[in-house]
């Protein structure tokens, strides 16, 4: 099944239209897999509460909850919201990437394309805003991150150490622990990432 996100240049309409995808296929694969809420809530360790609201399209779930669901699923973030590639080619068309972080200065981070499945790989582009941080509580044990800054200086923390990125500059991480992003410069800070997570 193809669920078409069409987003907007209307940040509210985006919102909800990422929602609404995230609503359809979360329904879809947990119903594929036979699970009930329940069961689903347990195995993501997250609250029942917050799958219905999910599957209403009503709530607006951080990262770390997509990944969670996500995982407990066996399938990939991408999946959940429509920009993972089946065929040998899938174009995905630039307004049906979603946006799955929005900073309070406007920062962003979009999620540009990913594989299908729990073992997988997605590519990000996130702009983050003077002042703006973004943390994360961690991934399944393995994930691996790959950076490369466009512009701006990422201050990267992963565990208790941490890591200036410059612009031009890459950086490889291990994202199994608790880590964040942050600018604290002056200027926007723009960088790609994929997240490679393999599983044995």
């Amino acid at each position: 099944m193809t669920i078409k996100v069409n987003i907007s240049s209307d940040p509210g309409a985006e919102a909800k239209a990422v929602s609404q995808a995230i609503a359809l296929r979360l329904k879809e694969y947990r119903k594929a897999q036979k699970l009930s809420l329940d069961q689903l809530s347990r195995r993501a360790g997250i609250s029942k509460g917050m799958l219905v609201e999910m599957e209403k399209g009503l709530a607006n779930p951080s990262i770390a909850i997509l990944c969670k669901v996500a995982a407990a699923l066996g399938v990939s973030v991408a999946d959940i919201v429509n920009v993972a590639s089946s065929p040998a080619v899938h174009l995905i068309e630039s307004e049906n990437i979603p946006t799955l972080w929005t900073g309070p200065q406007g920062g962003s981070a979009r999620l540009l394309a990913g594989t299908s499945g729990t073992n997988m790989i997605e590519l990000w582009r996130w702009e983050i805003q003077p002042g703006e941080v973004f943390e994360s509580p961690g991934h399944p044990s393995g994930t691996v991150e790959l950076f490369h800054v466009e512009q701006g200086v990422l201050t990267l923390k992963v565990g208790a150490g941490e890591l200036a990125v410059s612009t031009g500059c890459s950086a490889v991480a291990r994202t199994d622990v608790q880590h964040r992003y942050a600018n604290q410069a002056a200027l926007p800070l723009i960088f790609t990432m994929t997240v490679v997570e393999l599983h044995p």
